[in-house]
């Protein structure tokens, strides 16, 4: 995660030394209201989808059929597919300032994607509640 954005960051200090070399086009609101969407549909859905994959039921069904490295495995595969989904948001906007030369996309993107990041950054202190509410305290203290 911690490298996904520190990505996020890069590609908003390229756009910074790069912005001497871009040329501005003139404006295409077409491009620009979808880059707009993409982006906020991307951002909205990774909310989403890390709501929907860390619910309460879904949780403990995966606790009770696969156990403690089941519920690791779920949370950690659903952290990853999130933080790639945040650096999909940067990347979009970063592509939507080479093609447009307006190194502002890639900023605005990029401060999108980096909240999407903390937002679903892990804590320990989180995944050991999630571990303690839905599996056997025994089981989950081997663990931590």
């Amino acid at each position: 995660m911690a490298g996904l954005f520190i990505a996020t960051v890069l590609l908003s200090i390229m756009a910074f030394v790069a912005r001497p070399y871009f040329i501005e086009k003139p404006p295409n609101p077409p491009l620009d209201i979808a880059v707009r969407i993409v982006v906020l549909m991307l951002g909205l859905g990774a909310i989403a989808w890390r709501r929907t994959k860390f619910s309460t039921m879904r949780l403990q069904d995966i606790a009770g059929l696969a156990g403690v490295s089941g519920l690791i495995k779920t949370l950690e595969k659903t952290t990853i597919q999130i933080a790639i989904l945040a650096e999909a948001i940067a990347t979009i906007g970063f592509l939507a300032s080479l093609v447009m030369g307006n190194e502002l996309y890639t900023y605005w993107s990029g401060a999108i994607a980096a909240v999407v990041l903390v937002y679903c950054y892990p804590t320990r202190s989180s995944w050991l509640r999630t571990l303690y509410r839905f599996t056997d305290k025994p089981q989950a203290e081997q663990i931590s």
